[in-house]
């Protein structure tokens, strides 16, 4: 059993001084990409992209609203200003693979050192795009038609009874329609195991044929040991509606015990897609850590 996505990184140089406020640099990114997406895709390109829950229908788990088919990763420019001429990247994930997505991504990007990012709308020039593995070593674009990662959600080698996770990026868990305050670890993997799921069902090869009610139940008995978490608070403004969102969560380490083995490789797959809420932005970065 395994998932498929693409990784790639977007090289800029900022041809104006660019800042990126503490905790947005993602959604300011992501801001950016709608608004020149709209503009130069068709309609139905746009909505597939940035708005799949207009028209689409329910997600095969019965979410109105699909997951968007990328990610962004930017975190490492919180609270950074760019000078002129200054270089800086994103990464992106990619998880459609029945469209070629990267063409959207190339068109709207470059189109950035015209309409600018950020607050001031400082323009950037993208100047290269290169591929990456798993293992963050990078290579040249090879094309759109270059194959997918592919990573494995099979139990592999020995049995495994303690893991740590680290959660890098403010991190949303919902669990019966509340924002949970801890990462339990049944919240946790539900919110992991649906989110991998629905990309694949909506965007890959098709479902997985899951035992859902066995795993629900033993993920049940694996204890949450350690809890090392702090929440952070921050809002953003939707310069399209007016309205007030929360970009918050809790970042930082938790242990779990128990019977861990068929789960391992799930937690290590929420590097790559991210879990909870408005994973888009780059929330959700978790990682495997011991």
């Amino acid at each position: 059993m395994t998932f498929e996505f693409f990784r790639y990184r977007f090289h800029f140089r900022a041809l104006e001084a660019v800042a990126f406020p503490p905790g947005k640099s993602a959604n300011v990114l992501r801001g950016a990409f709608g608004t020149v997406l709209r503009e130069s895709a068709t309609p139905e390109e746009y909505v597939r992209l940035f708005r799949p829950g207009i028209s689409l229908g329910k997600s095969p788990s019965g979410l109105a609203d699909w997951p968007r088919p990328f990610i962004f990763r930017a975190a490492h420019l919180d609270g950074l200003s760019i000078a002129e001429g200054g270089p800086f990247f994103v990464d992106v994930h990619i998880f459609d693979l029945q469209r070629a997505v990267l063409p959207h991504f190339r068109s709207a990007f470059e189109q950035l050192a015209v309409h600018g990012v950020g607050h001031g709308r400082g323009r950037v020039a993208l100047e290269r795009i290169e591929r990456l593995d798993l293992e963050d070593r990078a290579e040249a674009d090879a094309g759109d038609a270059s194959p997918p990662l592919s990573i494995s959600l099979d139990a592999q080698g020995d049995a495994a009874h303690r893991v740590r996770i680290r959660f890098v990026t403010p991190t949303e868990l919902k669990s019966e329609g509340k924002v949970a305050e801890q990462p339990e670890f049944p919240v946790l993997f539900g919110r992991l195991r649906d989110r991998i799921s629905n990309l694949r069902a909506l965007y890959g090869d098709g479902p997985y044929q899951l035992d859902y009610r066995g795993l629900s139940e033993r993920a049940a008995g694996i204890v949450m040991k350690e809890c090392h978490v702090e929440w952070a608070r921050v809002k953003r403004r939707s310069g399209r509606t007016g309205q007030v969102h929360p970009l918050g969560g809790f970042t930082g380490d938790v242990a779990y015990e128990g019977e861990l083995t068929e789960f391992l490789p799930w937690l290590r797959a929420g590097r790559w897609v991210g879990v909870g809420r408005q994973t888009v932005w780059g929330k959700g970065d978790m990682r495997v850590v011991s």
